[in-house]
């Protein structure tokens, strides 16, 4: 016991003087979710992950003295209307990544989130990329736009409300610009206005879709220009993205979900924003529209919007509930999607609730 008991005041002893802590955390979620409007009729189902999806995570970080630490995080995604892991063959989908931080700013290596998802999570959708009427339904955040394996960040310290942040995932190609992307971000937050502006560029020619050394046919490009102002009974939500390129902006449901033509994702176009979130009734309010502009011959453009109601039980527990539509012109196919599904239809509605820990 004498031996035992020593032991544990060692270890604590030596973790005091390192001041390293390390913390399980979590996210559960789900919600009953109704989509319409598509070929496939009326859908009801219990999704998981509507507003945010459910993951579970480890978080750590290491002082080292003299303003320096070294951070991990590890981060997977589980389905909780199966109990899934929610991408076969893997443990930590999501966030897996080591970096050092200190005066210098910031450093990781490892799977992470691009600057553009960064920024219309944080600035210009008020529904957070979740629930019906979420950006994602004519906005290109999907895929490699939200995250990215391979890479290697830096964000500057934050100096006088301005900040910035880099981004380069490797595309472990034998030839370098092949499956590589990269961006970055400039911006300006302090008192309660938020300002950043974003570039993003994907190269998605590799070897396995059959493109040739020294090509370069599939590249696509992001611009995003992202405000918002916090009036304390209101906040305002902004959002501009100019997308140009092959894979810039994909179809979140590439799968003709309104029969007929399949519908071609846009080679050229803008999507617009404005939302609100707004303390109302004990709970906040969000509401947005949205604007597709194909610039295209085809002129697939297309408008949305959605309203939602979030209602905290606690500080950890709340509930939540979410319309969107979404009008299609000239044989566009979007859909109205939530955080983690893409929707089969024009209109959702989502019954929620959700516990963090």
């Amino acid at each position: 016991m004498k031996t035992a008991a020593a032991l544990v005041l060692l270890l604590g002893a030596g973790t005091a003087h390192a001041q390293t802590s390390v913390a399980f955390y979590g996210l559960v979620d789900a919600a009953i979710v109704v989509e319409d409007g598509g070929s496939a009729g009326r859908v009801t189902k219990v999704t998981s992950g509507a507003a945010a999806a459910s993951r579970f995570g480890l978080r750590g970080v290491e002082e080292l003295g003299d303003g320096m630490a070294a951070f991990f995080t590890l981060e997977g995604g589980t389905k909780i209307d199966t109990g899934e892991i929610d991408a076969a063959g893997t443990i930590f989908n999501r966030q897996a990544y080591v970096g050092l931080r200190g005066k210098f700013g910031a450093l990781a290596l490892g799977r992470q989130y691009t600057p553009y998802h960064t920024a219309m999570v944080s600035i210009v959708d008020p529904f957070n990329t979740g629930y019906a009427g979420s950006a994602k339904s004519l906005f290109p955040h999907s895929g490699t736009n939200i995250r990215t394996s391979n890479t290697i960040t830096y964000a500057t310290p934050k100096k006088n409300g301005f900040d910035g942040e880099l981004a380069y995932s490797v595309g472990e190609q034998s030839r370098a610009a092949a499956g590589r992307q990269f961006g970055g971000a400039i911006g300006y937050a302090a008192g309660p206005l938020a300002v950043r502006l974003v570039y993003n560029n994907k190269n998605t020619d590799v070897a396995a879709n059959g493109a040739a050394p020294g090509v370069d046919r599939s590249i696509g490009r992001n611009i995003l220009l992202a405000a918002s102002y916090n009036a304390g009974w209101i906040k305002l939500h902004s959002g501009i993205s100019s997308d140009r390129g092959d894979n810039a902006a994909p179809l979140i449901n590439a799968n003709n979900p309104y029969g007929g033509v399949r519908p071609t994702p846009s080679l050229d176009g803008r999507s617009y924003l404005l939302g609100i979130s707004a303390p109302v009734m004990g709970g906040t309010l969000l509401a947005s529209v949205l604007h597709k502009d194909d610039r295209t011959r085809f002129n697939q453009d297309a408008n949305a919007w959605g309203i939602g109601y979030l209602y905290a039980l606690s500080k950890r527990s709340g509930l939540y509930a979410a319309y969107g539509h979404v009008d299609n012109r000239n044989g566009a196919g979007y859909t109205v999607a939530n955080n983690t599904e893409s929707g089969s239809g024009d209109t959702a509605y989502n019954l929620g609730l959700r516990h963090s820990f």
